[in-house]
């Protein structure tokens, strides 16, 4: 059962092949047996998930089923669940329990999926290796001495090891792509606004976007077409209307204009990473389409613009977890200022606290100018070079990471080497676009992503473009081995 799509899955259910009660027993007993090697749930909800497989299975008798009804998926563990602790990987959270759900969660679960649990990321999604966690690090399926990548590293590695039909995840610089490229899953980050963002504990409110991470486009699909759309709760969320992105899986890309930034393929790509990613490009010629080479001439500056920009956010929203009102609280504060040095000392990882004093600095008087409103203005820059390529091509392509998934604790040291795995995904949350990473050859047994970037709200596009070339491969389907 856990190797059959998300539509495979929806018709045997409806066919009474076996119920969904059935199904969600598999995956719970799955995880059981199999999550201790990877670390990839902080939370599972066994008695939740079963009574939500028995109404789904309640629904599927009075034949009132959708696609989504009865299939067991995750969520990140930085969506609020209601009555279900959300951590967001964090001592500071460890006991907070939501008394509502997001947006996101409220909408799959309206739709009849059933939430297995709650998976591990980087705290506070702050990481590109999810080795920040609280609860300990998420190792790679494919390899278990790597790392999954990061934040969404949990949800990677839950789908990637057929532990979940799906789940979701956070897109902040790379966050849903990078970790779906090393694990060798399909991975999306719609448009800024396209998903609510209420109920999901803000890093950099400029920046973050909930997408879905799943085994194919077309399962893809099926999520985002329930989590997109407006909503009134949450300010950032744009009104515009929601295609259907399952009926346009299939259209033909003859005449599909792709563009490859000549910045995306220099210093720093692994030769073989890149011939991968070449070799995928081809398949696409197959089909009809038509390469260009473009230029991201600012691009190159995205690392050094996000880690300014998303700190200082960082640092202003998570001023809030102060020991008083929720979160962690030290034992026996002296006065007020011991209660918030030691809560938020004890509360917050190193990372989590690097970032915060990196934000807080670039904020301060007379660095506010010097730092953060030139960042402000380069990204405007970046957004530029997008809107002009946009101009002739109607999809960017490239890789999604310059390397496979390193090793567990390999650059945990140095932390501008691990920004540099988010090279290639940043300028596209700093622009506000829609990104998805497919997996293409995998280098050394190890997997490879290929990066899709299209125009704003133009999601469709980017899920029908990798549908068709899964069509055309097999690279989806593969299953890391001991947990096919």
């Amino acid at each position: 059962m856990q190797n059959k799509s998300i539509a495979e899955l929806a018709a045997d259910l409806r066919l009474r092949k076996y119920s969904s009660t059935e199904l969600t027993r598999h995956y719970l007993d799955r995880i059981a047996r199999l999550d201790p090697q990877l670390n990839s749930f902080i939370t599972v909800d066994a008695e939740a998930a079963l009574a939500a497989a028995a109404r789904a299975d309640e629904a599927l008798a009075r034949d009132q089923a959708g696609p989504l009804t009865g299939i067991p998926i995750a969520h990140k563990d930085i969506f609020c669940t209601k009555g279900v602790r959300t951590s967001c990987a964090s001592r500071m959270l460890d006991d907070f329990v939501a008394p509502y759900d997001a947006t996101v969660v409220e909408r799959l679960g309206g739709a009849g999926a059933v939430m297995l649990g709650k998976t591990n990321m980087d705290e506070f999604a702050m990481g590109s290796s999810n080795e920040t966690s609280y609860y300990g690090p998420v190792a790679n399926p494919w390899d278990t001495s790597r790392v999954p990548g990061g934040s969404s590293g949990g949800s990677a590695a839950a789908v990637a090891a057929r532990l979940c039909a799906a789940a979701t995840g956070t897109d902040t610089g790379g966050s849903i792509r990078q970790p779906a490229a090393l694990c060798g899953i399909t991975g999306i980050k719609p448009t800024y606004g396209r998903c609510s963002r209420w109920g999901m504990i803000a890093f950099a409110s400029s920046l973050d976007q909930a997408g879905v991470m799943a085994r194919s486009a077309a399962d893809a699909a099926f999520l985002l077409d329930e989590m997109a759309g407006f909503d009134e709760r949450d300010s950032t969320s744009a009104d515009v209307p929601v295609p259907d992105y399952v009926d346009a899986l299939d259209n033909d890309i003859s005449g599909l204009r792709i563009g490859l930034p000549k910045e995306f393929f220099g210093e720093g790509l692994d030769p073989r990473v890149g011939a991968a990613i070449e070799a995928a490009i081809r398949e696409y010629e197959k089909l009809g389409a038509e390469i260009r080479e473009i230029s991201l001439p600012n691009s190159p500056l995205s690392v050094p613009v996000y880690y300014v920009v998303a700190p200082a956010e960082c640092s202003s929203n998570l001023a809030r977890f102060d020991g008083v009102r929720y979160g962690h609280r030290c034992a026996d504060p002296a006065d007020l200022e011991d209660l918030y040095t030691r809560s938020r000392a004890e509360g917050f990882g190193p990372e989590v606290q690097r970032r915060v004093m990196i934000g807080t600095y670039v904020l301060s008087a007379g660095y506010y100018d010097a730092y953060y409103l030139k960042a402000q203005k380069i990204r405007h820059l970046i957004a530029d070079d997008f809107k002009r390529a946009f101009e002739e091509v109607d999809v960017i392509m490239g890789p999604t990471t310059p390397s496979t998934a390193f090793a567990l604790g390999d650059k945990m040291d140095d932390p501008v080497a691990m920004y540099l795995n988010d090279i290639y995904t940043i300028a596209t949350n700093l622009a506000g676009l829609p990104g998805m990473s497919i997996p293409v050859e995998p280098v050394a047994g190890m997997p490879v992503g290929l990066q899709l970037i299209g125009n704003y709200f133009d999601e469709a596009r980017l899920l029908n473009v990798a549908h068709r070339y899964q069509h055309l491969t097999h690279w989806h389907q593969a299953a890391p081995a001991g947990f096919d």
